[in-house]
């Protein structure tokens, strides 16, 4: 099994379509066709079956895609780390976070990062936890800022915790402050009181809505979206 030949798989596996997937490896079609039988003759499985303008994963190509997935990931995090080495010089670090962390500490931080290493690359994902969390366990990201406990907890990611957050409620200055205007409010004194929530997949609401149902209701959800700027607005 040759590693060029899993790229060449995940690349059909990922387009559906063997000429497709060959421009984007920049390989002749039939070259990438040769080496996706050579690794089925390998693996003694087909690995796609092919219908005429239709191609879709066997139970072996589904069992595989993933795994080769992880194998072509770690080379390319190998890569990168020996480049880093190299007095970071070049690279890339591609970095998921909450939107929350996205306006509030990684700003400076990335501009003092950049300032110190103009070569690396920096590419910021923004998302909730679960989303991330996910695309960190199948090697689309290399770190992540994310709400703690881990919704799935996954023995291929280790969690170092950074920092903690108070959380607050906000609302109009022209509306009745939740609580009766004390400063400390308690989640049942959101009862009845219609919410801007954060989509699925981010923690917070997960968090938000468990907190909710332990204080005897459920909440209400005027808004539900996944930028900071829009829920305060």
């Amino acid at each position: 099994m040759q590693f060029q030949q899993l790229q060449y798989f995940v690349a059909v596996a990922e387009t559906r379509h063997f000429t497709r997937a060959a421009d984007l490896v920049h390989v002749a079609q039939p070259s990438l066709s040769q080496q996706i039988k050579a690794l089925e003759r390998e693996l003694g499985a087909d690995l796609f079956l092919r219908a005429r303008g239709n191609i879709t994963l066997t139970d072996a190509g589904e069992a595989l895609l993933p795994l080769a997935r992880r194998i072509l990931a770690d080379a390319d995090t190998a890569r990168h780390e020996v480049q880093e080495l190299v007095q970071l010089r070049s690279g890339r670090v591609r970095l998921g976070a909450t939107p929350s962390l996205c306006t509030g500490l990684l700003p400076d931080v990335l501009r003092a990062f950049h300032d110190r290493y103009p070569g690396i690359r920096l590419l910021i994902e923004e998302g909730g936890s679960h989303d991330l969390v996910r695309e960190l366990a199948r090697g689309a990201l290399d770190l992540a800022l994310v709400v703690l406990p881990l919704p799935t907890p996954s023995p291929a990611l280790t969690t170092v915790e950074v920092l903690r957050e108070d959380l607050v409620v906000v609302s109009s200055p022209e509306a009745p402050a939740p609580g009766g205007g004390r400063r400390s409010v308690d989640v049942a004194d959101l009862e009845g009181e219609r919410l801007v929530m954060f989509r699925h997949g981010y923690d917070l609401r997960e968090l938000t809505v468990a907190a909710c149902r332990s204080a005897g209701f459920e909440p209400d959800f005027a808004v539900e979206g996944g930028e900071m700027d829009a829920v305060l607005g």
